[in-house]
């Protein structure tokens, strides 16, 4: 229906806004940068003029006002999950991806419900309270109940003083009552990549099943939304096609859901091509993504959609993960495994596995070294279930206003953390830290938080505005 009537990305106006970008003069740039300072956002024909910057003093400037804009948006919160792997079960041919159906080198497997189980314990007792729950674009023999069977039993688990409080979902395109299903199960964010927006790189990279359909898969969040699941997260997969032509096109793709919606998505996420068991072109990619260009895609977008959280997954190194928090990162994966079971049988099992990972620390080491970089580590889902989504959570987002729940809900979240499963060093560096983000609240936001922080010391937990 929609690939139809929907012209959601136009590859030759793509095609037309990077030529006109040209080589940009300095004078030009600045000017961007100025008004994106204002945190209202850049045009896509700005975002390519940005894109197209090599000079290293403007490099610098584009870099530094990302920063500013970081700041001044989520101060020094830093969100934190876990990927949880359900199945590699998959139906397609992606040539880029280890799941894919016909490659040998791989030991199929769908957890149990009481793996599934034992997985989320295992989370939870780390400290974990959102989920992002992944499975391969194929499921076991009761279909899609079993993704939803899933979502139960994740919420289901309870050990000691913790639990899962929102699972996010990053599964195949669904029809639009499965997606309305999917939204009673309780999910807080649906979450689905495009891979590659460009046309004929989809075509060469999904030679079988059901993801071959560019139109089915590009409008699933079209689906998703008019079910009434109205917080979505996108993302494209660099290194398939041209970096500066696939930002282009998620842009559009972003206006596009802002137009038809109102609200664009909650999040971006900007994984690269990382090697994957049984995949030449992921050990190869086509157009490998350099550092230095990594770091100028996450700028650019937080500057573009200032609002729109920005993802950063373990397949990036810890330094590269640190480099970009300060340029827009505002999520984080953190004791990752890609692997169903991978929790429960520790050590990355590459037959199992999704792709290789660039950051192998357990969630308390990534804690403490966020905390030793000035950043209060977020646990919170308070915006999830008092209904702060979509269109609501942006329209508190845009005034600043978002931050009097943010900033006191990722302070509560962190002192249940540190009181409950830190370790003696990171306890010391948490709460370190804790004293200079509160030291930097105005007054009214402080006394809000510590009144909450002193729930937390009596042993609430929960606790959330």
């Amino acid at each position: 229906m929609y690939a139809e009537t929907v012209p959601i990305i136009d590859p030759e106006r793509i095609e037309t806004i990077l030529g006109n970008a040209g080589e940009p003069a300095p004078a030009r740039v600045r000017e961007i940068l100025a008004k994106a300072g204002e945190m209202r956002g850049i045009s896509c024909e700005d975002a390519a003029v940005l894109s197209a910057v090599r000079d290293p003093e403007l490099s610098s400037e584009l870099f530094e006002t990302a920063r500013r804009v970081k700041e001044k948006i989520y101060g020094k919160r830093l969100v934190i999950f876990a990927p949880l792997y359900i199945s590699n079960l998959c139906g397609n041919e992606c040539l880029y991806c280890a799941f894919r159906a016909s490659n040998p080198e791989v030991v199929r497997r769908a957890l149990t419900q009481e793996e599934i189980a034992r997985e989320t314990e295992i989370l939870v007792d780390q400290g974990h309270k959102r989920i992002l729950l992944v499975a391969g674009e194929s499921y076991p023999r009761e279909g899609f109940d079993y993704v939803l069977k899933s979502i139960a039993t994740v919420y289901g688990v309870k050990s000691g003083r913790g639990n899962v409080r929102r699972v996010n979902v990053n599964i195949a395109p669904l029809t639009s009552e499965e997606f309305s299903r999917l939204k009673k199960a309780g999910i807080g964010t649906y979450q689905l990549f495009q891979e590659t927006y460009h046309p004929e790189t989809y075509r060469r990279m999904h030679v079988g099943g059901k993801k071959r359909d560019y139109g089915w898969r590009i409008t699933a969040v079209d689906r998703a939304m008019e079910a009434g699941i109205d917080d979505v997260g996108i993302g494209v997969l660099f290194g398939l096609n041209s970096w500066r032509w696939e930002v282009q096109a998620l842009l559009q793709h972003i206006r596009h859901l802002e137009e038809r919606y109102g609200v664009g998505p909650h999040t971006i996420s900007v994984p690269r091509l990382e090697p994957a068991t049984g995949s030449d072109i992921a050990s190869h990619p086509p157009y490998p993504v350099d550092d230095d260009d990594f770091r100028r895609i996450v700028a650019i977008l937080r500057l573009t959609v200032p609002y729109t959280g920005i993802i950063m997954s373990t397949r990036e190194t810890p330094k590269m993960r640190r480099e970009t928090f300060a340029l827009g990162v505002s999520q984080i994966s953190a004791g990752s495994r890609t692997d169903p079971g991978g929790y429960a049988e520790t050590g990355e099992r590459e037959e199992v596995a999704q792709f290789s990972l660039g950051d192998h620390r357990p969630l308390d080491e990534v804690i403490r070294d966020v905390a030793g970089m000035g950043y209060v580590p977020s646990f919170c889902t308070g915006c999830y279930r008092l209904g702060r989504t979509g269109k609501d959570f942006m329209d508190l987002a845009r005034p600043g206003d978002i931050r009097m729940h943010c900033d006191p809900n990722a302070a509560s979240t962190f002192l249940e953390y540190l009181e409950d499963y830190a370790g003696p060093e990171t306890r010391k560096v948490g709460l370190e830290c804790m004293k200079g983000f509160l030291g930097g609240m105005s007054p009214a936001a402080r006394e809000r938080t510590e009144a909450m922080l002193r729930k937390v010391e009596a042993g609430e937990r929960d606790v959330y505005c």
